[in-house]
């Protein structure tokens, strides 16, 4: 909006009414804006993109930005005969777990597809896009063929009984699959979504890529959908660390909408599984207050919902409103105006608060969801009606805002969950290789239990730090210990942050239209 800027007495004694109102619909306009020009969202964008370079498995490259970080599990796959280099740890240990591997590549896809311009203007859209590649490159890699995908490298158990560096690894590296005799929708589900969803990205500079992507996705959707089944069923060394509580049909939704958006529609297939499964499959039946990992229902419904924008979908609208009704229970539950059994839970501080452990995760999604979907009502010119009212788009990017600023050190510690960020954060995350001394200047071999023995349980902050990570969090009372064995609180994972890097593009664009209007509002 343009308004006119004057300092001519006579204007402002003659239309006081006038004035009042272009004030007022200002401050309306930026109320979602910082209350702190402290907060610097471009800076912890920047930072947040450097923690999936602290995070790579494989043969690192040339422009490696994280120093401190060198070659690991250069073996992966050797042992049944198969390429499976490369790819990303998930959290501080060093399992390659292809379920949440998935996700954060599909959510730092949709990220890039929805703010793409905004991660250009601050200079961070290369490394998002080479974010993204890691993990696509490897999901290549782990389609072998048709209906096998290589879902995990590494177990848990195992893994967990050392403390070493990535680079000096001892533990298992066995590989493990999923194929028509050994079932896993879920997996194979997540990993279609993520490479169609990586498709759309590299549609314009990476032509042959974006379509080799695409390829991928559409043979791992049929072989999701025809041997239907749970991974954790097929792959039990999964089950006490990634566990597909939800089921696989979320994940069938979610593939499917996303070949829809790849496929520009044209292949009508896609939209009418997202159509006619959309009852028997949950879609229209789970009304949500979480979205992570493992319950993608309610990004499921947040796309659909915006389907309905697109006049070709007019004849699906019955359904596709249907989907806009359980987007908006998610929206409003997180805004604490559904009915009082139905909202997130909230820390005194304001945190949104899910559950005890790694309760991050479901912050940073929300934030997203939130942020794109104000976005969304803004562009179509809608409110949303709660139990507790109507509610306009401002309110919604306001308590994604909130939620950023609370992550960023706006909390009753003033403690920045996200490593790197701020003068107070983490120093002692729940990390393997960010707690042992760096490999680059320390070459000697650091044994399974010699880790345990010599730094797990130092006092002293970690001798590296694992910038762009987004820690645990604190409980629910907005407490936390910064102690390396507190994993449910100190231990950061790639899909914690993934949300983050569109949210933040978004927050960046808004405060800079803030500051080139400061003049503006500050002349009346």
């Amino acid at each position: 909006m343009e308004l006119k800027k004057t300092n001519d007495p006579k204007f402002v004694a003659s239309n006081p009414n006038r004035i009042l109102h272009h004030c007022t619909l200002l401050l309306s306009i930026f109320a979602v804006l910082p209350p702190s020009q402290s907060i610097n969202y471009a800076e912890a964008l920047s930072k947040s993109l450097l923690y999936f370079e602290a995070q790579r498995s494989g043969r690192l490259p040339y422009n490696q930005r994280v120093r401190w970080r060198h070659h690991s599990g250069l073996t992966d796959g050797l042992e049944q005969g198969v390429d499976l280099v490369g790819g990303y740890y998930d959290a501080g240990d060093h399992v390659k777990f292809g379920l949440p591997m998935a996700f954060t590549v599909t959510m730092l896809s949709w990220s890039v597809v929805e703010y793409r311009d905004q991660l250009a203007a601050t200079g961070e859209l290369e490394h998002a896009l080479e974010a993204i590649k890691w993990g696509t490159d490897y999901f290549i890699k782990a389609h072998t063929s048709p209906n096998v995908l290589w879902a995990e490298v590494g177990d848990g158990d195992t893994d967990h009984y050392c403390w070493q560096r990535p680079e000096d690894m001892a533990t298992s590296r066995r590989a493990y699959k999923i194929d028509e005799s050994n079932p896993g929708s879920d997996l194979a589900g997540e990993t279609a979504a993520a490479m169609a969803a990586a498709s759309i990205v590299f549609r314009r500079t990476n032509p042959h890529y974006s379509h080799l992507l695409l390829h991928h996705a559409q043979q791992l959707f049929e072989f999701g959908d025809k041997y239907r089944g749970k991974y954790d069923s097929s792959v039990g060394v999964v089950k006490d660390y990634y566990a597909s509580v939800s089921g696989y049909m979320d994940e069938l939704l979610w593939a499917a909408l996303w070949l829809s958006k790849a496929t520009d529609n044209v292949e009508e297939y896609y939209l009418n599984y997202l159509i006619n499964k959309a009852h028997c499959f949950g879609g229209l039946d789970w009304a949500i207050t979480e979205f992570s990992w493992d319950v993608k229902y309610a990004g499921v419904q947040i796309l659909a919902a915006q389907l309905l924008k697109e006049e070709k979908h007019k004849e699906h609208r019955h359904i596709l409103n249907q989907y806009k009704s359980k987007a908006e229970h998610y929206i409003c539950s997180c805004l604490n105006k559904n009915n009082v059994t139905n909202n997130v839970d909230r820390t005194p501080g304001g945190l949104l608060y899910i559950r005890q452990w790694n309760n991050m995760q479901y912050v940073s999604s929300a934030s997203f969801l939130l942020t794109t979907y104000s976005d969304f009502l803004r562009n179509s010119n809608q409110n949303i009606m709660c139990h507790g009212g109507v509610v306009g788009p401002q309110e919604l990017v306001g308590l994604a805002q909130a939620q950023v600023d609370y992550i960023l050190g706006s909390n009753p510690i003033n403690m920045s969950y996200l490593v790197g960020y701020g003068p107070n954060y983490p120093t002692r995350v729940h990390h393997r290789g960010a707690s042992i001394a760096c490999y680059r200047e320390n070459k000697g071999y650091i044994g399974c239990t010699q880790g345990y023995d010599n730094w797990y349980s130092r006092k002293g902050p970690n001798p590296n730090v694992v910038v762009g990570a987004l820690v645990g969090g604190p409980d629910c009372q907005d407490n936390f210990r910064d102690e390396r064995g507190n994993y449910m609180q100190t231990e950061a994972c790639t899909y914690n942050t993934a949300p983050l890097v569109g949210v933040l593009a978004r927050l960046s664009q808004l405060n800079e239209q803030q500051n080139q209007n400061l003049p503006l509002v500050a002349s009346y």
